[in-house]
């Protein structure tokens, strides 16, 4: 709604442009055709924002199409989705799984896919979180990102290197992780300390 339907409940009075000629008074003349000439100027620049806006946004957007029996990559961020979030290392997820199956078409954008049985995720998505398997070679991902409690857990497979560091003036050990299921370029440096608190089983 607009700013004036918000304030006082009702949407706002429609200004008609002005006649020229229905008016006697000279100065009420000339302020009505300024007041109209200012209103066709901030149409024509809203419309010149809108349509520039427009432009680039549909610079990156694709149109996607999918049938059911097709096979898709799904797009997921555990970062940002509260049901999957793993604050401690967010860019260690992958961006897309998969692939799996399209079930049906939901609406015009949304899709249902056939998730693994152990899935704890709603399946259906916007198209955008969906991208088309090419090939006709098809390995179905028996899983999605490893949940407990509404979290993703990555589990430490190795220690790739060690390190001392000195925060606040005390000698803090550090290990160069490799997780579970990830290649050794996405290791990461983490704690000794934190790693044994969160990993109590963790072999070192």
């Amino acid at each position: 709604m607009t700013p004036h339907e918000a304030v006082y409940g009702k949407p706002p009075p429609i200004v008609p442009f002005y006649i020229p000629g229905t008016t006697a008074v000279d100065a009420v003349d000339t302020t009505l055709r300024e007041r109209d000439t200012i209103l066709r100027q901030l149409r024509q620049n809203l419309q010149v924002a809108q349509d520039r806006m427009k432009y680039f946004a549909d610079k990156h957007r694709t149109e996607r199409e999918f049938q059911p029996g097709d096979w898709v990559y799904l797009r997921l961020q555990p970062y940002r989705q509260a049901t999957m979030r793993n604050p401690q290392h967010p860019k260690l997820a992958p961006r897309f799984y998969g692939p799996f199956q399209v079930l049906s078409r939901v609406g015009t954008v949304a899709y249902k896919l056939q998730l693994p049985g152990s899935s704890r995720i709603h399946n259906v998505f916007h198209v955008s979180l969906l991208k088309k398997k090419l090939g006709s070679n098809v390995a179905p991902s028996p899983t999605l990102p490893p949940m407990t409690d509404g979290l993703v857990h990555w589990m430490p497979a190795q220690i790739l290197n060690r390190g001392l560091i000195k925060r606040k003036n005390k000698p803090v050990t550090r290990w160069l992780i490799q997780w579970e299921g990830l290649p050794a370029e996405d290791a990461t440096w983490e704690d000794a300390s934190d790693i044994l608190t969160r990993f109590p089983s963790f072999q070192t």
